[in-house]
């Protein structure tokens, strides 16, 4: 485990800590409020992941539409539900409580798939997941913070979709069009795509905590707890889940990571259209830099214990 293999979990927690020790310095520039950003950097990284969408991405639905499937199901089930189960029984206020709902009923993190390659899990039914996860968002995160969260904050849910469709949905298909029309300019754009991705997710999380820097020293340190555990369980019950119904060892570990690893900016952005970036979009904050430290962990321990089948297979030959 090299330090090296983590200069990017390392700037986001030292950009948390600038954001938390410095809020005023880091909520506006110049008089503009930099949460205004939030939203287009979210669409330029989507529009991103829309242009380099192939029909490879889909290659898993049709080789194994069951486990894909029960991913999905696994991924918009336990997230939601243990977020929901972890806010009561710590009674957090009723904002911050929406919040760990809102990270649980996000799809997954983009991270999962990066992770799943060094695991060396299934790549390609990570990426499924995670582009899948990624379309049917504007409906399930609605539909699961009106049911499970409603009680807590006020959620409309039309408004909800109309927010992911133009946060998702729309720069997406403008990247798949787009990509058909100019494909070698957008080539080049994909380029830099990872770097602006990185950059963008960082800038969010550095708002994010800046933004909320006073309910986080009221609930701080018990948020941070409540977190980890929440991504951690995402981890174990996905991987124990796909075990248990005899999934191969290399699929279980990319559920796991499509279950245990949320997109934190999509959740910030959503919680900053709600005006409550400050309380809801807290857990994100925090569950972003948390996620890629414990992914990475996860990560590199498995890939030093590959999987029985197919990987013992192929180093035997």
């Amino acid at each position: 485990m090299k330090l090296k293999d983590y200069w990017y979990t390392i700037s986001i927690i030292f950009l948390v800590i600038l954001g938390y020790n410095f809020p005023d310095t880091f909520s506006s520039f110049f008089g503009v409020k930099l949460n205004t950003f939030i939203k287009p950097v979210l669409q330029v990284i989507m529009f991103g992941m829309g242009a380099t969408m192939t029909v490879n991405d889909f290659t898993e639905v049709f080789k194994s539409p069951k486990i894909v499937l029960i991913g999905l199901v696994c991924h918009f089930t336990i997230m939601p539900f243990s977020g929901l189960v972890l806010s009561k029984v710590f009674s957090f206020p009723p904002e911050i409580a929406a919040g760990i709902i809102l990270i649980g009923s996000s799809p997954s993190g983009l991270a999962s798939n990066v992770m799943a390659l060094i695991a060396k899990a299934n790549v390609a039914l990570s990426v499924t997941i995670t582009t899948l996860s990624t379309l049917i968002a504007p409906i399930m995160t609605p539909f699961l913070m009106k049911s499970l969260g409603g009680g807590l904050i006020e959620v409309e849910f039309w408004a909800m979709f109309w927010d992911m469709s133009q946060m998702v949905l729309l720069p997406i298909i403008l990247g798949l069009a787009i990509y058909k029309i100019i494909p070698r300019i957008i080539a080049r754009f994909n380029k830099v795509l990872p770097v602006f991705s990185m950059l963008g997710i960082a800038y969010v999380i550095l708002v994010v905590t800046a933004s909320g820097a006073s309910s986080l020293k009221t609930v701080g340190l018990l948020l941070v707890i409540v977190v980890i555990i929440h991504n951690i369980f995402g981890y174990a019950l996905g991987y124990f889940f796909s075990r248990l119904l005899k999934f191969k060892e290399e699929d279980a570990r990319a559920v796991s990571f499509e279950v245990g690893m949320q997109n934190a900016g999509l959740a910030s952005a959503l919680a900053n259209e709600m005006g409550r970036i400050a309380t809801v979009g807290l857990a994100a904050a925090i569950f972003g830099p948390v996620m890629n430290i414990t992914g990475s962990m996860l990560a590199n321990f498995w890939s030093k214990h590959p999987p029985n089948e197919p990987f013992s297979d192929k180093t035997n030959h």
